[in-house]
């Protein structure tokens, strides 16, 4: 059964852990993550874009499959389906669909919009108990095609947003999403301190998780970050283990061509960044 994100994010925030989003793309994807928090027995969130909600058929579609493998795997650990960097209209087709969790990103707006339809959305999530995530302050680099310079978000405005009931909040503190460039500034301590003080107990949200350095990620933590995005780096693990496979010629030995082994190099792969990510988060054994 799918959980709103509320209950194990708050749970994270007092045991000074962090919930792991790993962002899906297909059925090996959700495979792989799922099977490694059960057996890791780690709390876990799958996020979903809406170009991989799109590019899986739409979000019906991610629903009816997640619940599937819930059910087929036997997983018994918490898991949340979560919409990643929705629009207004994205994030109420996911709600209709029954994604548990949705993240309204509001940050291009000026606050005022910002603060009036994450409002609306605080409202519809309560009423059916599901878990909402805003944002403030771009998080830089792209992702499908939402390009943001890495800024960091005025503490003043992250209350405002806090304060309308959200579950989780995103506050931009200079990360990025995708690869981070040789002169990256890395994280605003500062920031995600101003943030903190502001916010009280809020579950704060670390997007763009790939790259950024261990001990910036456990500082993060021990600052009230309680949950951590993870994409680009599961997608580069499942590319190398594919790349590898197909060099080393294995697609041309015997059934090598048969997708559910040409496959299985880089669905390994994605397991063990997860579970390396989850030993790095804090959050093995925490269901």
């Amino acid at each position: 059964m799918l959980v709103s994100a509320k209950e194990m994010l708050n749970k994270a925030r007092e045991g000074k852990y962090a919930v792991g989003q790993f962002n899906i793309n297909n059925l090996e994807w959700t495979k792989a993550i799922l099977l490694t928090a059960q057996e890791n027995n780690s709390p876990v969130i799958l996020g979903v874009s809406e170009g991989a909600g799109k590019y899986m058929c739409g979000y019906k579609t991610v629903v009816g499959m997640v619940k599937g493998m819930l059910e087929e795997l036997n997983i018994t650990v918490p898991v949340a389906l979560h919409l990643d960097h929705g629009s207004f209209e994205g994030a109420k087709k996911c709600i209709e669909a029954g994604f548990s969790s949705v993240m309204f990103d509001g940050s291009h707006y000026p606050i005022e919009e910002n603060i009036a339809k994450t409002k609306e959305l605080v409202a519809t999530c309560n009423n059916l108990g599901l878990s909402l995530e805003a944002e403030v302050g771009s998080i830089g680099g792209e992702e499908d095609g939402v390009i943001g310079a890495g800024e960091c978000a005025d503490p003043d405005e992250c209350k405002q947003i806090a304060d309308l009931g959200v579950t989780m909040l995103a506050a931009g503190i200079g990360n990025i999403h995708g690869k981070y460039p040789e002169n990256w500034a890395g994280l605003s301590f500062e920031t995600l301190e101003a943030v903190k003080a502001k916010v009280g107990d809020m579950p704060l949200v670390l997007h763009g998780g790939t790259g950024i350095p261990e001990d910036m990620i456990k500082k993060a933590i021990s600052l009230g970050v309680a949950k951590i995005n993870v994409n680009t780096e599961c997608q580069l693990s499942f590319q190398a283990a594919t790349r590898k496979y197909i060099e080393e010629g294995k697609d041309q030995q015997g059934k090598g061509f048969d997708p559910r082994k040409l496959l299985a190099p880089g669905f390994e792969a994605i397991k063990a960044t997860v579970k390396e990510k989850m030993e790095l988060f804090g959050s093995i054994n925490k269901a």
